[in-house]
């Protein structure tokens, strides 16, 4: 279990950017069994639909896809992402003429961990030069990641064809612990991009078409606490095995950081002393640190996340891509077809289990452990 952070109130962090449909009456009621055969038979038809359509049914009618070049100054790049208010994109390597790669989130919370430690050799000035493709390089040296002989261990771009089904891109995200994967068509000669899939993507045509048959999916009905699914709170739901991690609103953006990246999870509940929610932070939060050069001038274990989050919130008021909530939640005793919606919404990556009127939090269910669940 990851050690919560305790701390006194912290005054200017309100619920007002969160919602959920809370009944004060609400009475714990006997929760229906699940049935094996109703999960077996649901599992089956959501397979039967995803095996069977494919990547084009997640191309929208209009839009933009932002890539960017490797020779491109990491700098240069954490400051488009900002200001197009998008957390990844492709990268293109104009010398071999094809995608290879994603930036992402994860990569700028490296750079900022690496710019903290003083025995680095990335200084704030190498990053006005230091291309993507040598931060890349670099990384495989920081994150250590080894294969099986313990040598180096290089990741390929993953990506799919908008030939491919839906499972097969669901299966591709899941498998490779990747939020995005880029359609690309290589029809002519030059690879064209044409989407960035994700499992929101897939999960709104889900429900799109089981929308009008519910019943040909029996599990729909099923409260979330009755289904092994999410990571909860001890003794509450049933957890997916995972340790559950919150943290104090006045523990350091080090310590955030630390936890997303050695905890592999995308969020962490920002919670009072009470274990009530107050807000969330996630990775692609870090982009707001690019906002006046801001991760040129703080201290990662000096900011606490409540003033990283009044950043990432007058950032993105800059360019207008505040929508008044951060926090989306659900209640333990809430169907699982009412998840599933939520979890559709473009942005809504992650559901944070509250109980009723305390906002008290209980676990959290991630678009991740919707899918693994589903595909069994």
């Amino acid at each position: 279990m990851v050690p919560r952070f305790p701390a006194s109130g912290t005054p200017g962090i309100s619920g007002d950017s969160m919602e959920i449909d809370s009944d004060p009456f609400h009475h714990s009621e006997v929760v229906p069994k699940m049935l094996e055969a109703d999960v077996e038979l649901s599992r089956h038809r959501i397979s039967l639909f995803l095996s069977t359509h494919t990547a084009y049914e997640l191309l929208p009618e209009s839009g933009k896809v932002v890539a960017l070049d490797v020779t491109l100054p990491v700098k240069q790049a954490f400051h488009i992402l900002y200001e197009q208010g998008i957390s990844v994109a492709p990268l293109w390597d104009h010398g071999i003429g094809r995608f290879v790669g994603i930036l992402s989130p994860l990569d700028f919370i490296l750079i900022l961990r690496e710019l903290g430690n003083h025995g680095s050799n990335l200084t704030e000035e190498e990053l006005e030069t230091h291309a993507i493709s040598a931060w890349k390089e670099g990384k495989l040296q920081l994150t250590r990641k080894f294969d099986g002989n313990g040598s180096l261990n290089p990741r390929h771009l993953i990506d799919a064809g908008p030939h491919d089904s839906l499972k097969d891109v669901a299966l591709k995200l899941l498998q490779n612990k990747v939020a995005t994967v880029p359609i690309i068509s290589r029809d002519g000669s030059i690879p064209q991009l044409l989407h960035l899939a994700s499992l929101t993507g897939v999960l709104k045509c889900i429900c799109r078409h089981f929308k009008h048959s519910p019943a040909s999916l029996p599990i729909l009905q099923q409260p979330i606490c009755s289904i092994p699914l999410g990571t909860w709170v001890p003794k509450i739901g049933e957890s997916n095995g995972q340790p559950f991690a919150m943290l104090r609103a006045n523990a350091s953006l080090s310590d955030a950081l630390s936890l997303l990246v050695q905890a592999e999870v995308s969020a962490v509940p920002i919670v009072d002393d009470n274990d009530s929610l107050l807000d969330i932070y996630c990775r692609s939060d870090i982009t707001a640190l690019a906002k006046d050069r801001a991760y040129a001038q703080i201290h990662l274990n000096e900011l606490s996340i409540h003033q990283a989050l009044q950043l990432t919130q007058e950032a993105s008021a800059t360019y207008g891509f505040f929508n008044g909530q951060r926090c989306h939640m659900c209640l333990r005793s809430d169907p699982l077809h009412k998840v599933m919606d939520r979890l559709a919404i473009p942005g809504v990556r992650r559901l944070v289990i509250v109980e009723a009127g305390s906002k008290r939090v209980e676990g959290i269910i991630s678009l991740t452990d919707l899918f693994r669940f589903l595909l069994g």
